[in-house]
């Protein structure tokens, strides 16, 4: 093997990991993202059961009961959504 050979073989394994590089470091942050987006949905979706308990506990005055019902109604619904979130990110 010559040494141009070797200069053009070089160069091209430089570039190839630079791309590859670039790409996990771009992967990396849109994990993140998803991530983040996940967990969001998750706390909102308990805070909104939550908050709807409150209010109806507040309405009939049936302290605590609304907001037990609705809190766990929440937690399942945030769990849902994050499964269904996962399952797209899967595709």
């Amino acid at each position: 093997m010559d040494e141009d050979q070797f200069k053009t073989r070089l160069k091209i394994a430089k570039n190839k990991r630079k791309k590859d590089k670039n790409s996990d470091e771009h992967n990396k942050g849109s994990s993140m993202g998803a991530a983040f987006k996940m967990s969001t949905e998750l706390v909102s979706a308990v805070a909104v059961g939550t908050i709807i308990g409150f209010i109806l506990d507040n309405w009939f005055g049936t302290k605590p009961w609304f907001i037990l019902i609705f809190f766990f109604i929440g937690v399942v619904a945030g769990i849902l959504n994050v499964i269904k979130s996962a399952k797209k990110m899967q595709k």
